[in-house]
């Protein structure tokens, strides 16, 4: 499972998706977060639709995006790409407040979202059935 932050500083989720100039990325690894990389992300695209796609090419391969803010359209484009957003409970959050939420989230009873990310299928099964 991987997440991208847009972040000013890689500690606080502070920036608004559109005008994120850097998202940082985390993956899942042996049961905890580990820093992946930084990925620049220029603003200097006017047209709002290139800029959006743009954005999301950027964060490409991630299953989770969270970022302080992100409008409607964004929002709809970000999970027509098959990335779940993720929103912050309040400003400035810190990212390894919510990476530690997650991982309780995924050891306690993970919601069907982070059910099907966990999944190597992608198949989330409610129960059983036996013959």
């Amino acid at each position: 499972m991987k997440i991208a932050f847009a972040s000013t500083d890689n500690i606080h989720v502070n920036e608004h998706f559109g005008w994120c100039k850097r998202f940082y990325m985390y993956e899942l690894k042996n049961g905890k977060f580990v820093f992946l990389k930084a990925v620049e992300s220029k603003n200097e695209i006017s047209e709002e639709t290139d800029k959006l796609n743009y954005k999301i090419e950027c964060i490409k391969g991630v299953d989770i995006l969270c970022a302080s803010h992100i409008g409607p359209r964004a929002s709809l484009m970000v999970k027509n790409a098959g990335i779940f957003v993720l929103g912050v409970q309040k400003e400035n959050e810190l990212i390894k407040n919510i990476l530690n939420k997650l991982l309780d989230m995924k050891d306690a009873n993970p919601p069907l979202w982070m059910q099907r990310l966990l999944k190597p299928d992608g198949i989330v099964y409610a129960r059983e059935f036996n013959d």
